[in-house]
């Protein structure tokens, strides 16, 4: 399996590296199956190199925005994931508390109060880890 060497998928893969971290990226790249390469590069390349890599905002509003969207759709994983990447976008928890308020009365109660229990355990794993 080769990976494409487009501008937009190197772009890509550098921001997706910013935000997610190398670890996480390594894990997911030497995970990868014929399979899902296709879709691996889809989301390098469509989500990380054009949506994430724009400069209008910010990582921190960005990984901002992208919380309540997963916690609005119930992507528990996703949550975490992107709960677990504020360590790199510069978003507070003080941030993820304020959108899942709002995440509350757009979305729903049960949705916030669900990303809430996955951000305090996410939280109290990432502290764990400092420790």
């Amino acid at each position: 399996m080769t990976q494409p060497e487009s501008p937009r998928y190197r772009q890509g893969m550098a921001t997706r590296r910013a935000v997610l971290g190398d670890a996480h990226v390594d894990r997911a790249e030497a995970n990868k199956t014929e399979f899902d390469l296709p879709f691996q590069e889809l989301i390098t390349e469509a989500a990380w190199g054009h949506v994430w890599s724009r400069p209008e905002l910010s990582k921190r509003e960005r990984s901002l925005i992208t919380i309540a969207l997963l916690a609005a759709l119930g992507q528990d994983d996703e949550v975490a994931m992107h709960v677990r990447a504020t360590a790199n976008t510069g978003a507070t928890r003080e941030d993820i508390r304020e959108a899942l308020l709002h995440v509350a009365i757009y979305a729903g109660v049960p949705a916030a109060n669900h990303a809430i229990k996955i951000a305090r355990k996410t939280f109290d794993e990432m502290d764990a880890a400092k420790s």
